[in-house]
């Protein structure tokens, strides 16, 4: 199962770049034995639109053209469910499983993501009710992907109780 992160927002090169790279290398090398492969980023620019509404239209427009068919998509937002890592990684492995070809986890802009792309969303979870800035999400997002792989594979990363 190929995955991905569909995100608004650049990230410039820096140390935030630099951890969700280090994070996702290490979900590649320890997901490949588990079938899940690909760990890769998708960003888009922020919308320069002039309503929050539009931005989100407009972001969303770009994130749908982003996520292959078939896809399990998960929404990130301050809405979301809380989930512990041990069901995230359970998730991971059903979906994968089920032959599911492609995990996509969206972040959103500065506005969130649009409604419609949460209501579609197979799942939306939440880090946190606060909000937090795309930067952090990502690297959260790609530290959560590599824990899954680490917590599938009995790998000693994850030491949850």
């Amino acid at each position: 199962m190929r995955v991905l992160i569909v995100a608004v927002g650049r990230m410039k090169a820096g140390p935030e770049r630099d951890l969700v790279a280090r994070y996702l290398d290490r979900a590649v090398a320890s997901g490949k034995p588990l079938g899940l492969a690909d760990f890769s980023v998708i960003e888009f620019s922020e919308s320069r639109a002039s309503s929050a509404d539009a931005r989100k239209t407009e972001e969303a427009r770009a994130i749908r053209s982003s996520i292959p068919e078939k896809s399990v998509v998960i929404a990130l937002d301050e809405r979301g469910k809380s989930i512990a890592s041990e069901a995230f990684a359970t998730r991971v492995a059903e979906w994968r499983d089920g032959g599911k070809p492609t995990l996509v986890l969206l972040i959103g802009g500065a506005d969130g993501l649009a409604a419609e792309l949460r209501q579609s969303a197979d799942l939306v979870i939440s880090f946190s009710a606060m909000t937090w800035p795309h930067q952090l999400v990502r690297i959260m997002a790609a530290e959560q992907l590599y824990r899954a792989t680490t917590i599938l594979s009995g790998h000693p990363y994850h030491r949850g109780d």
